[in-house]
């Protein structure tokens, strides 16, 4: 069966969102010429259920793998499975495989909420707001359960890749990764991989979280006729996935790198009491070029 799908709109752009699709955005296009600014998700996409064939979904209460089978927590260890066909570990939290509920629409802006009991309670909301071919999102976690437990967010956009596609997005280190994909040290950043101005796309594989960052980025995709400036906040960290060959990548603004429950200090993860909300926003302001 389809998803129920809903539309916001501005001036510029409009926004296609799937809620029940683990609160994704199915698409967001420019109105005059209906030029993909995200990847497109057509009818296939949108029946397989699958929020990963999509445009974007939110990350929460953690983003990326988890290692270990599971994470501790101050009352005791959290056991995790994985939940993923693809992925032999737990991996971007449990918001993303849940229908969202819509709660607020307006003819630019849209609400969606979420109340989760796994892996421990919490509630999620998301905000998609258009203005002048920005799209704003916010990003909401409240912990519900009684026993604190660590939370980290992230937003998982794909884009459409080209040759020409360029990418700037300044970061001082770069975790390292093993065969699994965890994270094995922090290093400086490959020339290859050096965003600090605008710069081609890799041919290699990347899947490597990005750390010191601004919270800015420019992609520009001057063969399509547009740019994308971004700008990130509550997220020190970028992951940034580019599989070769393939039409798209995906730069994901998180609060924490890859595994951070296993590393040192726990870096970029909050532990939440009972009512304690953490919080993420991403903007992406579409310029015509």
């Amino acid at each position: 069966m389809a998803p129920t799908l809903i539309e916001l709109e501005d001036e510029l752009t409009r926004l296609t969102l799937a809620p029940e699709l683990g609160g994704s955005i199915a698409n967001w296009t420019v109105r005059s010429t209906g030029q993909p600014l995200l990847r497109h998700s057509d009818t296939h996409a949108l029946n397989t259920g699958l929020p990963g064939k999509l445009a974007c979904f939110p990350l929460a209460p953690w983003s990326n793998r988890v290692s270990a089978g599971g994470f501790d927590c101050p009352d005791g260890w959290l056991t995790l499975t994985p939940n993923s066909l693809t992925d032999p570990l737990p991996i971007h939290g449990s918001a993303w495989q849940q229908p969202w509920q819509v709660v607020a629409q307006s003819r630019n802006d849209a609400v969606l909420q979420l109340d989760s009991t796994t892996p421990f309670a919490y509630r999620a909301w998301q905000r998609f707001h258009l203005n002048e071919g920005r799209l704003s999102i916010e990003l909401h976690v409240t912990h519900l359960a009684e026993r604190a437990a660590w939370h980290g967010l992230g937003l998982h956009p794909y884009l459409p890749r080209t040759p020409d596609t360029r990418l700037q997005a300044k970061a001082g280190h770069v975790w390292m990764c093993d065969a699994s994909k965890l994270p094995t040290q922090l290093s400086a950043v490959p020339a290859d991989w050096d965003f600090q101005s605008l710069k081609a796309l890799p041919d290699r594989l990347v899947d490597n979280g990005f750390c010191e960052w601004d919270g800015h980025c420019l992609i520009q995709q001057r063969d399509l006729g547009y740019e994308l400036h971004c700008q990130a906040t509550g997220s020190g960290v970028f992951l940034l996935y580019c599989p070769p060959g393939l039409d798209f990548f995906c730069i994901e603004p998180v609060s924490h790198p890859v595994d951070a429950h296993h590393l040192p200090g726990r870096p970029g993860l909050r532990l939440l009491e009972h009512g304690q909300t953490t919080e993420l926003g991403f903007s992406l302001q579409y310029r015509a070029c």
